[in-house]
């Protein structure tokens, strides 16, 4: 099998930058994008090109997991024959694995093992909590055989810091941020859902890495936008200026499941991208949000989060979220696919659709917009209800 070829420097459309790097919680800093290895599972060779185009695009940090089929055992093949064949440009990538909640520390240590031994590796770089979800995961991982088990990882040298990606709720997110107990967090983050960005920058402020989960993808599909995105983000891409507006966040990294050499074009070209966004970019985010606001009228929600709790559990910011997609930006191809996701993806996302709203009223006096609550969440079934949908992996 050939080593992934890629150039020792490359080549930044930002002139005089290199590809940039930024700190990342307790471990070795990372490229401004992180590879995922989710969608590469065509085989050795398939990930073996998506690595060479990740390496001539500046990426350092490769994310994978066991839960991603045989991501972890195609990517052991590729680092060992990139190690044989350019040691130095193998020791300066950054490899992060992950381990679902729940096993006990026997459990836990076989499987961190069976990690290892897939990628060949001696230590992770880092090791995260893959979907720290609900409360009986945090508590597995604070005061159960979770937190055991992270110990004996560090404690053994086996990992280099340990972390968590979340799914959960604002409040489970921020208790695991403020346990210190971690290094790093996966969130998501995306230029048409900043409610976790207060979280993200206080992890920052803390010392904490903060990984960006898939704003290219989970951000809206924005590798295939709609012709009205377009035009509302012009003299931009969508998905640069996406990826830009994050990126002037602070987060550490944007993770980039890549199926293909092209899907890591944006990250080639943004490699160096780490300054502050100019003030063409700033006007084009205020521009497409301003065309998505004007598109929705007095129905815009501002996902101010009042309306909850809802008696009948129904989680509305969220739907409403995606009725703002579909409405304001186009995105209803992305929005009716999240929404036929409800109660069919476990604890990874929402129960109940605007089904379950029993049009009792007691959110519309708290809504500070006075948006008829009951008839947005109506509408927003009748638009986005599709046939059943199930995701990538569960």
């Amino acid at each position: 099998m050939p080593a992934p070829e890629a150039p020792e420097a490359p080549v930044s459309p930002w002139p005089g930058q290199a590809a940039a790097r930024r700190p990342f919680g307790r471990g070795p800093a990372v490229s401004l994008f992180t590879l995922g290895t989710m969608r590469a599972l065509g085989g050795v060779d398939q990930l073996e090109a998506v690595l060479a185009a990740a390496l001539a695009a500046g990426i350092n940090h490769i994310e994978t997991a066991p839960a991603y089929g045989p991501a972890e055992t195609f990517l052991g093949q590729v680092l060992g024959q990139l190690g044989r064949s350019s040691p130095a440009r193998r020791a300066g990538l950054v490899i992060t694995s992950k381990i679902l909640p729940g096993p006990d520390l026997a459990q836990g240590q076989e499987q961190l093992r069976g990690s290892l031994e897939r990628l060949g590796l001696d230590r992770l770089d880092n090791w995260a909590v893959h979907g720290l979800n609900t409360p009986d995961h945090l508590d597995w991982a604070l005061r159960g055989a979770g937190a055991e088990l992270l110990a004996w990882a560090l404690g053994e040298g086996l990992v280099g810091q340990v972390g968590f990606s979340s799914h959960g709720s604002n409040d489970l997110i921020a208790a695991a941020l403020a346990s210190e107990r971690f290094g790093f967090c996966s969130l998501h983050l995306h230029l048409f859902d900043r409610q976790r960005l207060p979280l993200a920058q206080a992890a920052l402020a803390a010392g904490l890495g903060v990984l960006a989960i898939s704003p290219a993808d989970k951000g809206g599909r924005l590798y295939a936008p709609p012709p009205q995105l377009v035009a509302d983000c012009s003299p931009f891409a969508p998905l640069e200026l996406a990826y830009r507006f994050l990126l002037d966040q602070g987060l550490s990294s944007l993770t980039l499941g890549a199926a293909r050499a092209a899907d890591l074009d944006w990250a080639r070209q943004l490699a160096g991208a780490d300054g502050p966004l100019s003030p063409q970019e700033r006007a084009s985010l205020d521009q497409v949000l301003a065309a998505g606001r004007e598109r929705l009228g007095d129905d815009f929600c501002g996902q101010c989060q009042a309306c909850l709790p809802c008696p009948s559990a129904v989680p509305i910011p969220a739907l409403l979220r995606l009725r703002n997609l579909a409405v304001g930006h186009g995105l209803e191809a992305f929005a009716s696919e999240r929404y036929n996701l409800i109660g069919r993806a476990g604890h990874w996302w929402e129960q109940l659709d605007a089904r379950a709203c029993q049009a009792c009223g007691a959110c519309l006096p708290r809504c500070p917009h006075n948006l008829p609550i009951p008839e947005l969440l109506a509408d927003t079934h009748r638009r986005l209800a599709a046939a059943p949908q199930r995701r990538l992996w569960g």
